[in-house]
């Protein structure tokens, strides 16, 4: 069964428990690395960090939340072997794993519905990689650019 690490600053927070509980109910291995409370004060890149570090160190899935996912997509990008995306529609979210293989999905708290997150989210998890010979050479110029 796949793990899926996720983590949200205070402006994805609630949107992260919708998930967490979400995904759980579907029997999905959830591990929220937090923000455990909603802080003000607190600071998505943090979070984005985190669920890099845990995805591509278990060979597993992320999801990091903020406001945008912008802020979150950056970050998570920053983790070498991270394939962070921000998905808004669920086309986009399906071409996103099966040709670019994203390992972290982002998503926009406030600019995308709780049930239409909900739904990517699915899609995220349930969309295997397509290895065409074009895929893995695209991400294979990618790798090289990593630090």
């Amino acid at each position: 069964m796949i793990k899926i690490y996720i983590g949200a600053d205070h402006r994805g927070y609630r949107l992260k428990g919708k998930l967490v509980e979400f995904l759980r109910k579907k029997d999905y291995t959830v591990i929220d690395v937090g923000n455990s409370k909603y802080d003000k004060g607190d600071d998505f890149v943090d979070f984005a960090i985190k669920v890099g570090e845990k995805a591509v160190a278990s060979n597993e899935l992320g999801i990091a939340i903020c406001s945008s996912g912008i802020g979150v997509s950056i970050a998570s990008n920053k983790v070498k072997g991270v394939r962070a995306g921000l998905c808004t529609t669920l086309k986009q979210t399906r071409v996103a794993r099966d040709s670019d293989n994203i390992n972290v999905l982002c998503l926009a708290s406030e600019l995308v519905s709780e049930e239409k997150n909900l739904k990517i989210a699915l899609k995220f998890i349930n969309t295997v990689f397509s290895p065409e010979e074009r895929y893995l050479r695209r991400l294979g110029k990618i790798k090289k650019y990593e630090s």
